[in-house]
């Protein structure tokens, strides 16, 4: 049975350490090294005991209770995992985080899934709308058994893991995978943990999530592509629709360009996803080619205009093309 971890006072653990380490100056005389080790054993439990009963840390509550402590103490910061291990007191620190994250919705992410995010999404720094240079760099300096948690408890995160799971035995490619996920989860942000999980662990699961925004149409929204309002490390598919073929070739800073421009609202009715009611059709911003696409309309800043996806579809279902007839229905009732 595992040896469950003792808090007291930190002092008397710290004393009952130092005369342990004291006494075991003797065994090294000796030759056996296996009576050496079984020695060592008291010294591992009582440098637990240690971390685990440190003043500030919730010795009230049991292992998990204390990571969380922890982390929320230092939230945006890259944690070591030997931190973890000394303040949770305990060897398995990683299934304790892996329960907060899994069972319990607590945004922690690994090291290798944070780069990999920041790496597909290009984040920059001291940028309006872009990653804070600090948090930037803290996460590309991360390794793989960091941690680091990035916002609040989400408590709907368990039945989404639930999902996931299902969606992860799917013997489909990783971005089908990624879809149908995102599909069962229209306008719920989901984390690029849960996503990772769905890929198996796949390296690649953000940069094909990425080519389902850029290459596909479907609109999956970061705060990096227009919606700077979501947390780092979330992903949004805004509705269970693609974009029309001309549209997907948008860059995404094009995209962001044009989005603040417009200050993130239809140029027709003002809505904008702030502005989201059960409901209301309105589900979401589109670009519109002011010159279609097919006519020889360009990718640039001004031959876009922001849409929500009601007035985008009214504005193709009319017909509409060029500056002229655009500005005529733009002050129409």
């Amino acid at each position: 049975m595992a040896r469950r971890t003792r808090i007291g006072e930190p002092e008397s653990i710290r004393a009952e350490l130092v005369a342990l380490l004291t006494d075991f100056e003797q065994l090294l005389e000796r030759e056996n090294i296996r009576e050496q080790v079984c020695a060592l054993i008291p010294a591992v439990h009582l440098m637990r005991d240690l971390g685990a009963s440190l003043p500030r840390v919730d010795s009230f509550g049991g292992a998990r209770d204390r990571i969380l402590n922890y982390l929320q103490r230092f939230p945006a910061t890259a944690i070591a995992g030997d931190e973890i291990g000394v303040v949770s007191g305990i060897s398995e620190y990683a299934r304790r985080v892996r329960e907060l994250r899994v069972e319990m919705g607590w945004p922690i992410f690994s090291g290798t899934t944070a780069k990999e995010m920041i790496q597909q999404e290009h984040y920059a720094g001291n940028g309006q709308h872009e990653l804070d240079k600090g948090l930037l760099e803290t996460i590309e300096a991360m390794v793989v058994d960091d941690y680091i948690l990035l916002g609040d408890q989400d408590r709907d995160a368990a039945h989404r893991w639930n999902l996931a799971n299902s969606v992860r035995k799917q013997k489909t490619s990783v971005r089908d995978r990624l879809l149908s996920y995102l599909r069962q989860n229209v306008g719920i942000p989901v984390t690029g943990e849960e996503l990772r999980y769905v890929a198996k662990g796949a390296t690649e699961w953000a940069r094909r999530t990425r080519e389902l925004r850029t290459e596909l149409g479907w609109p999956v929204s970061t705060r990096n592509s227009g919606r700077p309002d979501l947390p780092v490390g979330i992903y949004v598919l805004e509705a269970d629709r693609q974009l029309p073929e001309h549209d997907r070739v948008i860059s995404d800073p094009i995209r962001v360009t044009v989005l603040e421009r417009d200050k993130f609202s239809c140029q027709r009715c003002g809505w904008n996803p702030g502005n989201m009611m059960p409901g209301d059709p309105r589900t979401l911003l589109e670009l519109h080619h002011i010159e279609h696409h097919v006519d020889g309309g360009e990718n640039v800043a001004d031959n876009l205009i922001t849409l929500c996806n009601v007035h985008h579809d009214e504005l193709h279902r009319l017909g509409i093309n060029g500056n002229a007839a655009l500005s005529e229905w733009l002050a129409s009732d």
